[in-house]
């Protein structure tokens, strides 16, 4: 093959993992400020957060182009195809990541019209954050092509779960003591649970760094704790 060709087919793959790279770092900065809205009770940046949204279905759309038209024009084989799928797929899960973060700023407009729940906010804010770790260490793991750092988010996919359990019967409990707080708690619900499957998300996105860089797919089933899931 000729030698400038090689060179332009291994520009296009590298823009192509650099874009899903920076979509990754849009998506990290959306779920981070969609939790700072509820936490906060910011209105402005929950209204930032919903408008942002676009962007990502954007550039979504504009990796998975870019990388069809590079299966069809290059054919790529063996490792050069699984880096191209690989960044179409994560590209996928990063976009509906940013769909849940602007689900989670709609539910902190709704929430600044109620009371303050300070407890129940930190909790939230602690899963939040455990979530935005997962994210940003499995998205660190793509870039810098590290399995063994892909393998480790996976390994821990129920400490999320765990969360959401624990927060689940967290808010039963105001719920049950007070019915004046069920309107709050179950908007809170629903952030928990946003919060949860961005979780999922992370670890949909280690199973993919695993085999693009192995070739090979997750042999065991996911660690999962047992679920009280709505």
């Amino acid at each position: 093959m000729n030698e400038h060709i090689v060179k332009s087919y291994e520009d296009e793959l590298n823009a192509l993992t650099a874009e899903c790279a920076r979509m990754g770092g849009l998506t990290e900065a959306q779920v981070a400020d969609g939790l700072e809205a509820v936490v906060k009770r910011d209105q402005q940046l929950a209204g930032v957060v919903v408008s942002r949204d676009e962007r990502l279905d954007g550039l979504e759309a504009d990796i998975e182009r870019k990388a069809i038209r590079l299966i069809a024009l290059r054919q790529p084989m063996a490792n050069d195809l699984r880096r191209t799928v690989a960044a179409m797929k994560i590209a996928n899960n990063l976009e509906r990541v940013g769909d849940l973060a602007k689900n989670i700023a709609k539910r902190g407009l709704v929430l600044i019209e109620t009371e303050p729940m300070t407890p129940l906010t930190r909790s939230i804010e602690r899963m939040g954050r455990l979530v935005s770790g997962r994210l940003k260490d499995v998205l660190d793991a793509y870039t810098s092509s590290d399995v063994e750092r892909a393998v480790a988010v996976w390994s821990r996919d129920d400490e999320v779960d765990e969360h959401y359990n624990s927060l689940f019967r967290e808010l039963l409990t105001y719920m049950m003591g007070d019915p004046r707080t069920i309107t709050a708690c179950a908007h809170l619900l629903f952030v928990a649970k946003n919060l949860e499957r961005i979780g999922d998300h992370a670890t949909n996105i280690a199973e993919i760094v695993h085999y693009e860089i192995t070739g090979e797919e997750m042999v065991s089933d996911r660690p999962k704790t047992d679920a009280l899931q709505p």
